[in-house]
C-alpha cells in the first residue's frame, strides 16, 4: 500500500518526501506503527485517503490536513492560523537548554509564540521556569492554550502587539519572529505560501530587523534568543553590538546556514 500512494505523489514530491507522507497517512489512518505497516498487516483495509491525496497533490501540508504534528518529542496541534514547527527551531530551543541553568526559576518570555512549540519545550524540559508565551493573534493564542494542555504544562499566556505594546521584564527572550522579506516570496515553495500564516512569515524589505529592533530596544531581559533569516545574521549581530549587547553569537543551523543570534545585556530588574 505505501507504493500505491508513492505512485500517486511522486509526480508532486520527491521519492523521500512521497514515501514519508504514505506512512504518515497510514499511520494516521490506521492507527498502525510503521513496522507493522512495513509487515503489510492490514494496510488493504484503510480508509478512504482519496481527499487526503487531492490536498496532498494541492501541496497542502499534511500538519495542516490531520491538525497535528511531531516536534521536539511533543505532539503539537496547527491549524492555518499558526506556523508549522521547524527543525531548526528545536536547534533554537536547544541552544537555550545549553545556556541558561535548568533549576532556577528563571522568568522566560517567548515572543510571536504561534503553536507554543518554544514555550511548551522549555517548560516542559525545565519544570521551574516562569514561562510566558506572547502573541498578537487571539487565533494563535487559542492553539497554544490547547496545546499547553495536551502537554501538560502551566504557561501564561499573553495577547499583545510586541511593536507597540509594554512588555515588563524577563532573565531571557525567545523570539522567533517574521523574518521572510516581501521581495523572497517569488523563491518560496508554494506549501508555505499558499497555506502558512502570512503574519507569521513577512517583513517589509526596506526593515527586515523590524521586530528584532524593537525586542533588542526594549531592554527587557538580560538574554536574548533569536532565530533568523539567515542573510541578515551579520547585520543583526552587529546591530546588537552597536547597542551595548555584549557576547553576540551567530549560531549555522543543521544545514549550515546562519540561522539564531544570541546576546547579552546589562539591565534594571
Amino acid at each position: 500500500m505505501v507504493n500505491d500512494i508513492v505512485s500517486q505523489l511522486d509526480d508532486i514530491y520527491s521519492p523521500s518526501e512521497a514515501r514519508e507522507l504514505a506512512f504518515w497517512i497510514l499511520e494516521e489512518t490506521t492507527g498502525m506503527s510503521r513496522a507493522a505497516i512495513l509487515a503489510c498487516k492490514g494496510t488493504q483495509n484503510i480508509l478512504n485517503i482519496k481527499n487526503i491525496l487531492e490536498r496532498l497533490r494541492k501541496k497542502e501540508p499534511i500538519q495542516y490536513i490531520f491538525g497535528h504534528t511531531q516536534w521536539f518529542g511533543l505532539d503539537l496541534l496547527v491549524t492555518k492560523d499558526t506556523l508549522i514547527p521547524r527543525p531548526e527551531t528545536a536547534e533554537l530551543v536547544e541552544l537555550m537548554l545549553r545556556t541558561l541553568p535548568h533549576n532556577q526559576p528563571l522568568r522566560v518570555l517567548d515572543i510571536g509564540t504561534g503553536s507554543g512549540c518554544i514555550a511548551i519545550a522549555l517548560k516542559k524540559r525545565c519544570p521551574k521556569w516562569q514561562v510566558t508565551a506572547l502573541d498578537i493573534s487571539d487565533a494563535a493564542l487559542h492553539i497554544a492554550r490547547e496545546n499547553a494542555i495536551r502537554n501538560g504544562v502551566d504557561i501564561t499566556m499573553v495577547q499583545a502587539d510586541i511593536l507597540s505594546d509594554e512588555i515588563g521584564h524577563f532573565d531571557a527572550i525567545v523570539s522567533n519572529p517574521p523574518y521572510v522579506t516581501e521581495s523572497e516570496k517569488v523563491s518560496m515553495e508554494s506549501n508555505v505560501l499558499d497555506y502558512e500564516p502570512a503574519s507569521a512569515l513577512f517583513v517589509p524589505d526596506d526593515d527586515p530587523l523590524l521586530f528584532y529592533r524593537r525586542i533588542a530596544g526594549l531592554r527587557a531581559a538580560p538574554y536574548l534568543f533569536f532565530e533568523i533569516n539567515s542573510r541578515f545574521g551579520e547585520t543583526l549581530a552587529q546591530f546588537l553590538k552597536d547597542n551595548h549587547y555584549t557576547d553576540v553569537q551567530i549560531y549555522t543551523d543543521i544545514y549550515d546556514k546562519q540561522r539564531m543570534v544570541t546576546g547579552r545585556i546589562e539591565v534594571e530588574s
